[in-house]
């Protein structure tokens, strides 16, 4: 093989980590989504343990993550806007890449 194609080989291998890393961190994020709506609905335990796998299964409705944003706000009514949970969507997937990080 030549450096090209070493590095060729280098760069995919790269991206496909990279891509699975982000998969695994937003199903993270929508289990911990999850968790924290099924807290703000009174549900624990093996209830919210559902609830959290019910909106990992929302995000493979479409592509992106409205389709969450629409399970959850749906779900949660008026005990969270919109905008609330994006933004807890966002803090969520940092925490985490932080917790697959501290896995690996």
């Amino acid at each position: 093989m030549s450096t090209f194609d070493d590095r060729e080989s280098a760069f995919e291998n790269k991206f496909a980590h990279d891509a699975e890393m982000q998969f695994k961190a937003e199903a993270r994020r929508n289990k911990l989504l999850g968790l924290w709506a099924a807290d703000l609905m009174g549900k624990s335990g093996d209830e919210a343990e559902a609830y959290a796998k019910e909106v990992i299964k929302a995000d493979f409705e479409e592509a992106g993550h409205e389709d969450v944003v629409r399970k959850v706000a749906g779900d949660l009514g008026d005990k969270a806007s919109d905008a609330q949970i994006r933004d807890k969507m966002a803090e969520l997937l940092a925490v985490a890449k932080g917790q697959l990080v501290d896995e690996a």
